[in-house]
């Protein structure tokens, strides 16, 4: 969940900041004075720039959706790519500077941080509740940069696309990518639906693996979007920490892990060593390189992982070779060729 909180300097401090918001209002103008009226995620009117060369991300979600439609014109990362990460990323793109972030826990940048970067355009995915199309409106009015906002849902993937394409001025490339998801996104869901029974599933977080999505969370909007049903889902919610006691009530057949300590003690812990999907094996670690396939953060960087919990939940409705799968969506969207040593690392689901 977003959390706003943006700075709000006094004394001297509020000098220098007024200062430096009438010299962004005011390198601004040219670009208004050319500019396009356009409908953003949350339905508001965004007047973007003809030309749009620098794009500031609000948050993780919209720094990954950036990068895989408009990489040249990403100003920097929220936070900075590891090395682990940067192997999997545009070299000159992945490791381009840390930004700080306007949204989400922990935020990290303020509005003078904002100015200094001189974007032309601030784009934020994820909620389009109302609470961020006031802070959208709040922080466009002070630098007079547009900001836009798009619905990080996975059902909306497809036609955010689509309006970052309009935004950045990339609609033939947005096109491919929309085709993409929701091609990708009707065939997990058809597929799902012909399943004869739904195994019992958990989402297990960290290394003790009892926090987990409750019904409706971001966390686990995959396993909803696909038709699949999480155990948790009974309970609505977000992140929570459930008992052991809960988990043996539930009795998974299939367990998700995002964590590898979990994943690599599991089988050996004496607490989990009755639950159905210890027992049979059905323990699976999700790949994270660059970054999470289930929801870390919730981009889209989920897509392959529509392919993969499916082939892990339903292998025999899932039968595509993971590999192939791999390959071609870090081409397409990551824009970077993996030889087989780097697509089975991947797939191992470690750092």
């Amino acid at each position: 969940m977003r959390v706003t909180a943006l700075a709000n300097p006094d004394g001297s401090g509020r000098r220098r900041r007024d200062l430096l918001i009438a010299a962004g209002a005011g390198a601004c103008l040219p670009a208004w004075s050319q500019a396009r009226s356009i409908t953003d995620g949350a339905g508001r009117r965004v007047n973007v720039p003809t030309k749009v060369q620098r794009i500031f991300p609000a948050g993780p979600p919209a720094a990954i959706w950036l990068y895989t439609l408009a990489p040249d014109a990403l100003i920097g990362w929220p936070r900075a790519n590891r090395g682990p990460e940067l192997e999997f990323l545009l070299p000159g793109i992945g490791n381009r500077p840390e930004v700080g972030r306007l949204t989400g826990r922990g935020n990290t940048t303020n509005l003078e941080q904002l100015l200094l970067s001189k974007p032309d355009l601030i784009v934020d995915a994820g909620s389009t509740r109302q609470t961020f199309a006031e802070l959208a409106d709040r922080v466009q009015s002070q630098t007079g940069i547009p900001y836009a906002l798009l619905d990080g849902r996975l059902a909306s993937v497809a036609q955010g696309y689509t309006l970052l394409g309009e935004l950045t001025g990339r609609q033939e490339r947005a096109a491919v990518l929309a085709r993409y998801t929701s091609d990708t996104l009707r065939t997990v869901r058809e597929r799902v639906a012909r399943a004869p029974a739904q195994p019992r599933v958990y989402y297990a977080r960290g290394p003790e693996g009892l926090e987990t999505g409750l019904g409706g969370s971001i966390n686990v909007e995959i396993f909803e979007a696909m038709g699949i049903r999480h155990v948790a889902a009974e309970l609505q919610g977000g992140l929570a920490t459930v008992s052991m006691e809960q988990v043996l009530a539930w009795d998974p057949e299939v367990i998700v892990t995002i964590d590898q300590t979990f994943a690599q003690t599991v089988r050996s812990n004496p607490l989990w060593r009755s639950v159905s999907a210890v027992k049979t094996g059905r323990v699976h670690l999700s790949p994270k390189l660059p970054f999470g396939w289930i929801d870390f953060p919730p981009s889209v960087n989920r897509l392959p992982g529509l392919w993969w919990l499916g082939s892990k939940v339903f292998p025999a409705l899932f039968p595509e070779d993971l590999s192939v799968i791999t390959r071609d969506f870090y081409k397409l969207l990551y824009q970077v060729d993996l030889n087989a040593e780097q697509v089975q690392r991947v797939l191992a689901g470690r750092d």
